[in-house]
């Protein structure tokens, strides 16, 4: 196992900014509901539920809100929403791989195509960019939890493979199938993580920088901005100056 990665896997997620909370409470409300559905919607007896739930509640999201996007799973007239994964590349061929959940695969698709065109991206097969990328498990904590060398003990004792670390947190990642047994593992040593989801890990990664970066930037949050997109993955890299420079 690494206790360090040159690289931090970079997901790209509604709710980032504040002024951005209600479209966050949008995509949980929306997470609970499908896994409610897909399941019992009693979270000890559903995993997937268990972990919407664990994040709807470290995003603070009320817990009236959680409960109403239970019921609604359970009412006759509950939306159907579809998963779909949608893959493309980006300024500078960067992989990018969109999970959206739908009730009008028309509508999504189209919008999703629309982002990729509009900023120099190129909306590919299924399967063109994905093999490029793991499917695990990522537990995230905040850096308040202790050091690298406590957390990477604690994560290789619960089953972890591998552990990045960084001044915002730690992100430890694990075998798809694990998730659930580490996430217990970690609970019963530091609380509740804030975030323990499956996700698109990237094996490696694209530096990218100036006018790339910054096109790049504007495809992922045109992505991102779609009300029917629940997460976005991308194997890129920018530089802690760089970062400074566009974000200036």
């Amino acid at each position: 196992m690494a206790g360090h990665s040159k690289f931090k896997n970079i997901m790209y997620r509604k709710g980032a900014q504040d002024a951005k909370r209600s479209k966050l409470f949008s995509r949980l409300s929306k997470e609970i509901t499908v896994a409610a559905k897909m399941g019992l919607p009693d979270p000890d007896s559903n995993p997937r539920l268990r972990l919407a739930i664990q994040e709807a509640r470290s995003n603070s999201m009320p817990k009236d809100n959680i409960a109403r996007a239970i019921k609604k799973s359970q009412g006759g007239d509950a939306e159907s929403y579809e998963e779909i994964r949608y893959e493309g590349f980006g300024p500078g061929g960067v992989g990018i791989i969109v999970e959206a959940l739908t009730d009008n695969k028309n509508r999504t698709a189209g919008s999703v195509r629309a982002g990729f065109t509009k900023h120099g991206g190129n909306l590919g097969e299924t399967g063109s960019v994905s093999f490029m990328f793991d499917r695990v498990g990522c537990i995230h904590y905040p850096a308040t939890i202790g050091d690298a060398d406590t957390v990477l003990e604690a994560a290789i004792e619960a089953g972890a493979e591998d552990v990045v670390s960084a001044p915002d947190g730690h992100d430890l990642y694990c075998a798809l199938d694990d998730l659930h047994s580490v996430n217990a593992a970690l609970t019963e040593r530091f609380g509740d993580a804030e975030s323990a989801k499956v996700i698109w890990k990237p094996q490696n990664t694209i530096d990218v920088s100036g006018d790339t970066a910054m096109k790049l930037f504007k495809l992922l949050d045109a992505l991102d901005d779609d009300d029917d997109v629940q997460n976005v993955y991308a194997n890129f890299e920018v530089s802690e100056s760089e970062l400074e420079k566009l974000t200036a």
